[in-house]
């Protein structure tokens, strides 16, 4: 009994389901063909217009024409009616000397014939008949403001509905990834002269191959691309691939998408380590900004004891002295007066850059590199772990690379924004106009350690960007001025 209520059961269950799946079928049903009542008149709604845009051409077309012959007509009509008009004053001209000089004739003095004959001779020299073009200045032939529709009958006899265009195809060769920008390229399998325009998809991911259907970033798309290239500027690489994708369209329908291909983004990306930070800085993922009052009530004992500059906050131009240990907390990586925040990110291999903008009024800052095992009251540049290039505006404006406590003067004006050129494998750090990729200095040494990225702030603050490429004008600089860095700079070492 109970088996064959579990059986009973079961039946029952399989049914409901399958009513449920009945209903749903229905109502995609119903949807589908309120559908197609809705687009089919919408269809039709378009072609007319199509139609109703030639005949409206067509008629223009035509009015123009019509114009064209009336103002023919109304030329030729007026230069033929000048001539019939001319001509008949002529022969009026003409018949009347006619009439005289055959009454001259019958003249019987001789001085009075001479007279009128010598009239005669110059009524006749200077009669319009004899002045008169004989040569109508237009035909009557109208023939040639004809048209022959023949070749367009056919076309239009020829007419068919615009078929769904074939999916492009993308010439990955032919793709380009530099300067954090992409090039795309496709290719129409068939030429296809009906094609308005393409769109393109775009998003990132970190999976290598095959194009998954579902990934953590969504499709970014691009619309009303008229050639078969395009694109991509100003893009930020997070992520170590991107996918693409392209589909045509014409005026009626949107083709199937491109077979999707992937390209690799690789670069370097990093933000502010906020635990490693000095109290007085206050740090998110891209912005360190000086903070007077960070820390206050932590510490009070040690902060009490730094010195003070004479705009109320500590002066960076002090060296560290000893300080009893600050409490360990989460911020407190630095303190002292080594106002520094390193990179969460080290780089032990490759060649990587990144960039740097200082907010307007920042008095002093450093940027450059560090191994890990910096100490806590250490200050960038003024130890042999560190490299860096520090900007002064406060009382005398300075500009410096510093390297184990020695610093080099760089005769340059400091730039808007900096880049920085990290080659750990060819010992190479370098610092650029990010704007011009102008070379501002260049540190030669053999990193024995991965190092990270290394800033300090005092009095402003500083905007990060990451996830850019090495430049190409970078990459073509390093190629052929790999040893200017060793002849221009006093402060190569060899890391110990």
């Amino acid at each position: 009994m109970d088996s064959q209520k579990e059986a009973l059961q079961r039946i029952i269950t399989t049914l409901a389901n399958k009513n449920d799946e009945l209903h749903n079928f229905i109502e995609t049903l119903s949807h589908l063909l309120a559908g197609v009542q809705v687009n089919s008149s919408q269809v039709v709604s378009d072609l007319e217009e199509e139609f109703d845009t030639l005949f409206s051409i067509l008629q223009e077309t035509k009015e123009s024409m019509t114009n064209t012959i009336k103002q023919e007509q109304t030329r030729k009509t007026q230069e033929l009616q000048n001539q019939l008009t001319q001509s008949t004053n002529a022969l009026e001209s003409s018949e009347e000397l006619l009439e005289f000089a055959q009454a001259a004739v019958e003249i019987k003095s001789e001085d009075e014939f001479t007279k009128a004959a010598k009239q005669i001779k110059d009524r006749v020299t200077m009669a319009p008949a004899f002045r008169l073009t004989m040569k109508p200045k237009a035909s009557d032939n109208m023939t040639h403001l004809m048209v022959d529709f023949s070749q367009e009958r056919k076309l239009l006899q020829g007419l068919r509905f615009l078929p769904v265009p074939r999916a492009p195809e993308i010439d990955v060769q032919d793709c380009l990834v530099m300067d954090n920008a992409v090039t795309i390229v496709w290719r129409m399998p068939v030429e296809d002269s009906k094609i308005d325009h393409y769109i393109l998809e775009h998003r990132k991911t970190n999976h290598e191959g095959l194009v998954r259907v579902k990934d953590e970033h969504h499709w970014e798309i691009v619309d009303n691309i008229k050639s078969t290239e395009y694109t991509l500027t100003g893009l930020k690489f997070d992520s170590k691939f991107m996918n693409f994708r392209v589909r045509a369209c014409n005026k009626a329908a949107a083709g199937d998408y491109s077979d999707p291909v992937t390209l690799e983004t690789r670069a370097f990306n990093f933000t502010f380590d906020s635990s490693s930070s000095h109290l007085n800085l206050k740090v998110d993922e891209s912005n360190v900004e000086w903070d007077p009052q960070g820390g206050k009530g932590l510490d009070s004992k040690v902060k009490g004891k730094e010195n003070k500059g004479r705009s109320g906050t500590p002066s960076p131009k002090r060296g560290s002295t000893a300080r009893s240990p600050a409490p360990r907390g989460g911020r407190d990586r630095f303190t002292g007066e080594s106002y520094t925040v390193l990179g969460d990110t080290s780089i032990d291999a490759g060649q990587h850059y990144w960039e740097v903008k200082a907010l307007k009024d920042c008095k002093s800052y450093s940027i450059g590199v560090a191994y890990k095992n910096l100490g806590k009251f250490d200050q960038l540049g003024k130890t042999n772990t560190t490299w860096c290039i520090h900007v002064n505006n406060w009382l005398q404006n300075s500009f410096a690379a510093k390297h184990n406590n020695k610093a080099k003067t760089l005769d340059v004006p400091v730039p808007e924004r900096i880049g920085v050129y990290c080659d750990v494998d060819g010992g190479q750090l370098s610092f650029y106009n990010a704007e011009s990729k102008q070379l501002l200095h260049s540190f030669k040494t053999k990193f024995t350690q991965p190092v990270v990225p290394a800033f300090m702030v005092w009095c402003g603050g500083l905007s990060l960007s990451t996830g850019l490429q090495v430049p190409s004008a970078v990459k073509s600089f390093q190629k052929t001025e790999n040893g200017l860095a060793g002849s221009n700079s006093s402060l190569n070492s060899m890391a110990q």
